[in-house]
């Protein structure tokens, strides 16, 4: 850095960013300025002759009003998808950070492992695990928590419970990196001090891991509401997400303009959502 800044002075700053700056405008601007066009073109139209551009703002009415099931259904499967997630992964990111010892690498490794596998595979793996045949549902139904002609494939269950498999190493990991920056001697603190148990993970433990929160309930809800595989592999036709739908739009009906404006209204309502739970968990300086 020091000899860049003797050679090109207060332009070497601009000369490090520049790859990643033409990188973002290739991959992320034109493509978004791609989808907002598309989004505002007359749907008489199609791929092979392409789109005029009449800034049919009406493209985005029809969608909004044919498709709002779709985007409710999928914010609510998020939503659930990222709660089991915390609770699952914030006791096993903690129990990682604080009690795992010597095995922390070794337990670190088996919870980035799936990534070693496709996510259609680990997916399709599920599939079979709530088969109707499958053990699991067999021993649901002995132990009459199923009844007989239950099944737990084709359901909102076994939806969320894709999307809470798939993505629960992502609140895992950011969470195991603010719990492990606390400092044990604060617990033990608060311990000299009486506080009870629940006291100290209330007053130390749970603050000083926010960051963690708010950085894994973000990178699992954000894909989680866009995602299709799960509703299209383990759902039915009344379990689909709007991610479903945007895949038909664009692939079987080849209708680009609705596909690009229900994808545009589910990046706003997303990045409005963001936005509002950073601002009330109050977390924007650690972030």
């Amino acid at each position: 850095m020091a000899s860049l800044q003797r050679v090109f002075g207060k332009n070497a700053a601009y000369l490090l960013i520049g790859p990643a700056a033409i990188w973002l405008a290739l991959f992320f601007l034109f493509p978004m300025l791609s989808l907002l066009t598309t989004s505002l073109s007359d749907p008489a139209g199609n791929p092979i002759t392409g789109y005029d551009l009449t800034w049919r703002l009406q493209n985005y009415l029809e969608a909004l009003g044919d498709y709002w099931p779709y985007l409710l259904r999928s914010l609510l499967y998020a939503g659930i998808a990222t709660v089991l997630c915390l609770v699952l992964g914030y006791l096993l990111a903690y129990a990682i950070a604080f009690k795992a010892g010597r095995w922390k690498t070794v337990m670190l490794v088996l919870v980035i492992a799936p990534f070693f596998t496709s996510f259609l595979v680990r997916t399709l793996s599920w599939k079979l695990i709530l088969a109707d045949n499958g053990w699991l549902v067999e021993t649901l139904k002995a132990l009459w928590i199923l009844p007989e002609d239950g099944r737990l494939l084709a359901t909102p269950v076994a939806v969320v419970a894709g999307l809470t498999y798939n993505f629960l190493p992502f609140m895992i990991l950011p969470l195991y990196t603010s719990l492990e920056k606390i400092d044990p001697k604060l617990n033990e603190a608060a311990a000299d001090l009486y506080a009870s148990p629940f006291q100290r993970f209330a007053k130390v433990i749970w603050p000083l891991s926010l960051p963690g929160v708010v950085g894994g309930t973000l990178l699992t809800f954000i894909p989680a509401t866009g995602d299709y595989i799960n509703a299209e592999l383990l759902g039915s036709p009344n379990t689909q997400m709007v991610g479903n739908k945007i895949q038909a739009l664009f692939t079987t009906a080849s209708d680009y303009p609705h596909a690009s404006a229900l994808s545009v209204i589910l990046m706003v309502m997303i990045v409005a959502m963001v936005l509002y739970y950073v601002r009330k968990a109050g977390t924007e300086d650690l972030l």
